[in-house]
């Protein structure tokens, strides 16, 4: 389903086939044929200049095709649900050291620590409507999926899970942010460079949802920002509650 502003992005991109595909243009065509042997100087300078600005009309409508604006800055005090499993929930360290508490802090937003250590997919989902109901939040971050890949739970269901958490928070009138967890990886432990499973990508194109894809995969790769081989230490969660406001700043959601 395409919201007005993929509508518009798709209409320019059009525009750009069009220009691309029909280029030079009919009249420009006819008239080539039409112009006397003396003219071709000044015709070659012409079409060298009307060259240039359609390459550059071009340059700015692929542009316009990938540009997505901005939403609008929560202010102080506005209530945020972090739905999650331990990485939210905070495991190993105190619960102000979590990066909730820390983002919390940080934005002077109210963010509710719904993370629950062991929590799937599935959990989190039978959980959701009772939050949203108490707490009736205007942003809720996602992060989920990290149990559900060590108990190698079919991904199909993951993603269905997923799909109905986004779902029913849009439903209840709240913007939901997806954050990507890592793959389980020994090679990529051991090399310090663990990355998102691939499937989060998927979903939230398919829902047009914003995704921060990289900043708990990060985290983890660093043995320094680890308390456990699966969870961040205190400096780890500092370091992910940066990199979580860092990339709500980019949507614009968060400011400094």
């Amino acid at each position: 389903m395409q919201t007005q502003n993929q509508s518009i992005r798709l209409s320019k991109c059009r525009q750009v086939d069009t220009l691309i595909t029909d280029y030079p243009p009919p009249m420009v065509r006819q008239a080539r044929h039409e112009r006397p042997f003396g003219s071709v100087l000044s015709n070659g300078l012409f079409g060298f200049i009307q060259r240039a600005i359609l390459l550059v009309a071009a340059i700015v409508l692929v542009a316009a095709c990938g540009s997505k604006a901005k939403e609008d800055a929560l202010p102080a005090g506005s209530q945020i649900l972090a739905l999650g499993d331990s990485l939210t929930a905070g495991a190993g360290v105190a619960s102000e050291e979590a990066w909730p508490d820390l983002l919390a802090n940080r934005t002077g937003w109210v963010v509710i620590n719904g993370g629950v250590s062991g929590d799937t997919s599935s959990d989190a989902l039978r959980r959701l409507p009772a939050l949203l109901e108490q707490h009736n939040p205007v942003l809720v971050l996602v992060a989920l999926g990290g149990n559900d890949m060590l108990r190698h739970i079919p991904q199909a269901e993951t993603i269905a899970n997923l799909e109905q958490i986004l779902a029913m928070i849009k439903a209840h009138g709240a913007k939901p942010v997806l954050l990507a967890t890592p793959k389980p990886s020994v090679a990529g432990a051991v090399f310090q460079n663990l990355s998102a499973a691939e499937f989060y990508r998927q979903i939230a194109d398919e829902y047009d949802v914003p995704l921060i894809e990289e900043a708990i995969a990060d985290v983890l790769s660093d043995p320094q920002m680890k308390g456990d081989p699966l969870h961040p230490n205190a400096a780890g969660h500092a370091q992910l509650s940066q990199n979580i406001f860092d990339a709500l700043k980019s949507i614009g959601y968060a400011v400094e």
